[in-house]
């Protein structure tokens, strides 16, 4: 079962998801549900769509300035 958080913009409109499996992976979404990235709990990495290290650690959030330049 995916745990879903939904992420806001300042001003309250939708830009994306995060879906949590009960391992503490995560699965980055944006507002069209395309997955931007993913977060490895077992590695400590976070990835973007490409497969690419972004950051040591759980920086989802970071995938969405990501995308939105």
């Amino acid at each position: 079962m995916l745990k879903q958080e939904v992420i806001k913009d300042w001003t309250g409109k939708i830009i994306g998801y995060i879906e949590t499996d009960y391992k503490g992976n995560k699965i980055v979404r944006d507002f069209y549900r395309k997955v931007i990235g993913r977060y490895d709990k077992r590695h400590d990495v976070t990835r973007d769509f490409y497969g690419r290290s972004v950051a040591k650690g759980d920086q989802c959030s970071l995938l969405f300035n990501l995308i939105r330049r």
